[in-house]
């Protein structure tokens, strides 16, 4: 049974790689394919489900979250974001890394200012103590 979340074998061809680099360390995540595995990540993140209201149909929750943790710890999340923003940046016709930021200094500037300021629930009016 597939969801929504599941990967494309576009999408798992361009991923699968970085998976085939990954080796896990405990054999019981090894008796699933890495492609299951990452399909069930995906169904949590994107349903925020409890770990242990993972559908039947997938591993155990121990497995994939043993395998979310180990993969989590050695970076490799952050190398397929990484991957995939310059993989996205490429088909959109752009340099893969972008050559500079902008920040809006409106918001900037208030969400300081905002630390020094606040109600007080004893205030009847703005600037009028309530004593």
């Amino acid at each position: 049974m597939g969801y929504p979340t599941d990967l494309t074998d576009k999408q798992w061809e361009i991923i699968e790689p970085r998976f085939a680099e990954y080796t896990g360390n405990y054999t019981h995540t090894e008796d699933w394919p890495k492609r299951v595995l990452v399909n069930a990540v995906l169904y949590l993140t994107k349903t925020g489900c409890q770990w242990r209201m993972l559908p039947n149909d997938f591993p155990p929750h121990q497995t994939v979250y043993s395998f979310f943790r180990r993969a989590r710890m050695k970076g490799l999340w952050q190398l397929l974001m990484d991957d995939l923003v310059v993989l996205s940046r490429l088909s959109a016709g752009r340099e893969p890394s972008p050559t500079y930021g902008l920040i809006d200094s409106q918001s900037a500037k208030t969400t300081s200012a905002s630390e020094e300021r606040g109600i007080d629930g004893g205030k009847k009016r703005k600037g009028e103590s309530g004593i």
